[in-house]
């Protein structure tokens, strides 16, 4: 499972990405500095939510492949009970 300091960093990022959001509608379509500043942090930003969003991927995959083995050892079980070993 993720640990808590990871989800901590989703929420910090999708917390910046509001703020940006506020940020940008706020900044003149004349004032270049701030464009591009602000054009930096959201890049940055998104960068970090695509490496959560890889890490989330890979919990995924990890729990499928965890619930397949389980299913497999269940049928298996299941398929042992009913033959008689005599």
């Amino acid at each position: 499972m993720r640990s808590e300091e990871a989800r901590e960093a989703g929420e910090v990022l999708l917390r910046r990405l509001r703020r940006l959001l506020t940020r940008a509608e706020t900044v003149k379509g004349s004032d270049r500095k701030q464009l591009l500043a602000l054009i930096d942090d959201v890049e940055a930003t998104r960068r970090g939510l695509l490496e959560q969003r890889g890490e989330v991927e890979d919990e995924i995959r990890q729990a499928t492949v965890r619930t397949n083995a389980i299913g497999a050892y269940l049928r298996n079980a299941q398929s042992c009970r009913g033959k008689r070993h005599n």
